[in-house]
């Protein structure tokens, strides 16, 4: 496999074993450009050890891994272009985060002046001074990720960044990573709160025990999980029959409602104009990130 046109990060057939383990088989996807990528998948399922491998923190046992078209490890100015969080808890318990900033800062050559921009723009400035053992779990993530910040990276890799996060945490977060790629920047963000996810993300790829599952835009993805089209008529039972007759599968809800799955919105509204059928209530009811990533993951496990 050649380099991807535009892709900041390449997967190509990774595997990594430890012992009798396979912690990852045979695994490839990519990450674009100025797009932020869901990384998803049941605990255990291999994302922390894929991230790993991206970083040149685990060697592969197989396969391969590319920042910007090299091996990480052999990439120029890699702590600089690339900012990583793979672990909420890396900090000395008794320094301040200002200081744990300016220890980093100092050994990758970066100014002390950055380090108070950091702060302010993960909004960490009024606990700079304090010891890191006396931060929330959600302040050691806005840490963890102004240490990624501070060589002003192209490329964000995050693994669960919204642990610990309040809900204005996570907007503020989503806010941020949404501003970042909009600039240019790229992210790569696992993470298992899937609601949030679907509000952030681009695209998704999804893996289970190790292996890959899918890998598309979000919105390609929620449509490959049938959807389904509630409708409210006073002849229920006459749309129901028409329906089926169409192809579609109808279940009663209730008085006078149905739930329509195997057909889009527009065709009942069509069946029930061509057999004039009143209706008092058509929606189109979307499949969330959570719905698709439920019934791909079983799917796959079926599959195995």
């Amino acid at each position: 496999m050649g380099t991807t046109p535009d892709a900041v990060i390449e997967v190509e057939r990774l595997t990594k074993r430890y012992g009798k383990l396979t912690a990852v088989d045979d695994l490839s996807f990519s990450v674009s450009r100025g797009s932020v990528t869901g990384f998803l998948g049941p605990n255990g399922a291999g994302k922390s050890t894929t991230l790993r491998a991206i970083l040149g923190l685990a060697n592969p046992t197989s396969g391969r891994t590319r920042v910007f078209g090299t091996d990480y490890r052999r990439l120029p100015d890699a702590p600089l272009r690339v900012g990583a969080v793979l672990e909420a808890s890396d900090f000395h318990p008794g320094r301040s985060g200002r200081d744990h900033l300016r220890s980093l800062a100092l050994a990758a050559g970066i100014p002390f002046s950055r380090v108070e921009d950091v702060l302010l723009l993960v909004e960490l400035e009024a606990a700079a001074g304090r010891r890191v053992k006396g931060y929330s779990l959600g302040m050691r993530q806005r840490l963890g990720l102004a240490s990624a910040l501070l060589g002003e990276p192209e490329l964000l890799v995050l693994d669960e960044p919204a642990n610990g996060l309040d809900p204005e945490g996570m907007r503020w977060l989503r806010d941020f990573l949404r501003a970042f790629a909009a600039n240019g920047g790229s992210v790569l963000v696992s993470s298992h709160v899937l609601a949030e996810v679907e509000q952030t993300v681009d695209r998704v790829v999804i893996i289970n025990h190790g292996r890959f599952v899918a890998e598309a835009a979000l919105a390609e993805l929620t449509a490959r999980v049938t959807s389904t089209v509630r409708v409210r008529s006073p002849e229920p039972d006459r749309l129901a029959g028409l329906l089926t007759a169409d192809g579609a599968t109808v279940t009663v809800v209730g008085d006078a409602l149905l739930s329509v799955s195997g057909t889009p919105a527009s065709r009942v509204g069509e069946v029930a104009a061509e057999n004039g059928v009143v209706l008092h209530e058509l929606v189109s009811e979307e499949t969330s990130l959570e719905e698709a990533f439920l019934a791909l993951t079983q799917d796959e496990e079926a599959a195995s």
